[in-house]
């Protein structure tokens, strides 16, 4: 067999290969615009858990990293 024949077996392409890539990288990147901003005292109450970062930023980044997962799955 040669290999056009053997790659027409396999479902997915490179171009699927590279939205589940970004989509992972997207969603690592979320992950990490959320994380930090704990408190340095326990009692002690720190607001910077409430910013725009971390409340609306972060997970649009991770919804949109998982759609593009998902759509590098489906895409044909």
């Amino acid at each position: 067999m040669s290999d056009t024949e053997n790659n027409k077996d396999f479902p997915l392409e490179r171009q699927n290969f590279m939205f589940i890539g970004i989509g992972m990288l997207v969603v690592i990147v979320g992950f990490f615009l959320m994380s930090g901003g704990g408190a340095d005292d326990t009692t002690s109450f720190n607001p910077d858990i409430f910013n725009v970062r971390r409340m609306f930023i972060a997970p649009i980044a991770i919804v949109t990293g998982y759609g593009l997962v998902m759509w590098g799955i489906i895409k044909k």
